[in-house]
């Protein structure tokens, strides 16, 4: 765990290789209750302050504990999808630093929808917002877990080609069940039909693989990543929708 929480959280851990990483990559949801904790601790705090700044201030915070690494990957994504021309025209956009209007409209997309069903959980009931955003977080590492399970790197030099290589065997089937099941201990302690949020990594996963292998021509690093972020927003939403 310390090398995944080394390369996928802002802790202040020795550096790991993307190799040692790599290899405990199946354990990526529980790098989601790490995540967690500061969003979830502030949303605790709604009694002090109204729950819009509180839902705010939460959201930020989840992102900050991940580098907003994956926030990244979100515009890239939304830039390359507004690229004209073949999957390797589209490539190229995703390695490009400039931010270009569908990058700003996914943002809006991805995090317009997650604030909004933050703030309405946070106004229903605190300790059941900081739940379902516990919920979020292992539900976005699952989606990025399930789409390098399920998906064929597009380039060789990409970040996410060890990742692949090391989910094979015991690996990705033990990988493959913790993504499935990691949201659910949060989601039964919400509401009766909060359990159905379960579905949000597998679908979002499976969107994002058909996307990408249409577009690209496979996974990536920043597909990854944005479907991460997807997932939070989708299970947020449905969430927000049954409390």
């Amino acid at each position: 765990m310390k090398a995944l929480l080394s390369f996928f959280t802002v802790l202040p851990l020795r550096g790991a290789p993307l190799e040692e990483a790599a290899r405990e990559v199946s354990l990526l949801p529980l790098v989601g209750l790490v995540t967690g904790l500061p969003g979830a601790a502030v949303l605790l705090a709604v009694p002090l302050v109204p729950p819009g700044v509180a839902a705010t201030v939460a959201l930020g915070a989840v992102l900050l504990a991940a580098g907003l690494h994956h926030a990244d990957g979100v515009l890239d994504v939304g830039d390359a999808l507004m690229a004209h021309g073949s999957p390797e025209r589209r490539r190229e956009a995703l390695r490009d630093a400039r931010v270009g209007i569908g990058g700003l409209g996914a943002l809006f997309l991805v995090y317009g929808p997650t604030l909004g069903a933050l703030v309405a959980l946070c106004a229903t009931s605190p300790g059941g917002a900081a739940l379902a955003l516990f919920a979020g977080e292992v539900s976005a590492r699952s989606a990025m877990l399930l789409t390098l399970a399920f998906g064929e790197p597009a380039d060789t030099r990409s970040s996410s080609v060890p990742f692949v290589r090391m989910l094979l065997g015991p690996r990705r089937t033990g990988g493959i069940v913790l993504a499935l099941l990691g949201p659910l201990p949060f989601l039964l302690a919400t509401s009766a039909l909060a359990p159905l949020a379960t579905l949000a990594a597998p679908l979002v996963a499976l969107g994002a693989l058909r996307i990408s292998a249409r577009k690209f021509g496979g996974i990536g690093g920043d597909v990854v990543g944005a479907a991460g972020e997807a997932s939070r927003a989708v299970l947020l939403v449905l969430l927000s929708a049954t409390m």
